[in-house]
C-alpha cells in the first residue's frame, strides 16, 4: 500500500467517527509506517522530532480507538503502536518478558489457515464468533536469553 492510498484509508476511518486527519496525525501514521516493528513513544519522537509528547499521546489515542493504530503492551513500562493490521499483512509478535521488545513474525499460509481453522473451532464451543485473532509469544529475546 502506498503512503498515499494509507492516507486516504486512514483519513476515510476518521471521518467515520468525525475526527479531522490533521497534519500531526498524517506524520505519526507515516512514522508508524515507516517503522522496523511496534514503536514505543520515545522511538516515535525520535523518529519525527516535529510533534510535541503530548500531541503524539492524544493522537495514538484517537488513531487507536477508531481502529487505526493497535497498541501492545509488554511487562516493561512502555506500550508499542503499530498500524492496525487492516493497513498492513497479517502477523503476531514475540515479545521479550525481560526487555518489553517486540519482534513481528508471521506464519506460512497453510499454518495459519490451520491455527485460524483450531482458533474458530474453539470460540464457537462457547458461542464466541471470532472476528479477528492476534498471537503473542512470551518469552525471552536473543539478547535477554
Amino acid at each position: 500500500m502506498t503512503q498515499d492510498d494509507l492516507d486516504a484509508e486512514v483519513a476515510e476511518l476518521l471521518s467515520e467517527f468525525d475526527q479531522r486527519y490533521t497534519a500531526g496525525r498524517k506524520r505519526l501514521v507515516s512514522t508508524l509506517s515507516a517503522g522496523a516493528g511496534p514503536l514505543t513513544i520515545t522511538e516515535i519522537l525520535a523518529a519525527d522530532n516535529t510533534q510535541a509528547q503530548s500531541s503524539v499521546y492524544r493522537n495514538l489515542t484517537i488513531l487507536e480507538s477508531v481502529g487505526a493504530v493497535t497498541r501492545i503492551v509488554t511487562s516493561d513500562e512502555f506500550a508499542r503502536y503499530e498500524l492496525a493490521e487492516r493497513f498492513t499483512e497479517h502477523h503476531h509478535h514475540l515479545i521479550c518478558n525481560s526487555c518489553g521488545s517486540v519482534e513481528d513474525f508471521a506464519l506460512d499460509a497453510s499454518v495459519e489457515k490451520t491455527l485460524d481453522d483450531a482458533l474458530h473451532h474453539a470460540a464457537e464451543r462457547s458461542g464466541f464468533r471470532v472476528q479477528e485473532h492476534r498471537l503473542d509469544l512470551l518469552g525471552l529475546c536473543r539478547n535477554c536469553s
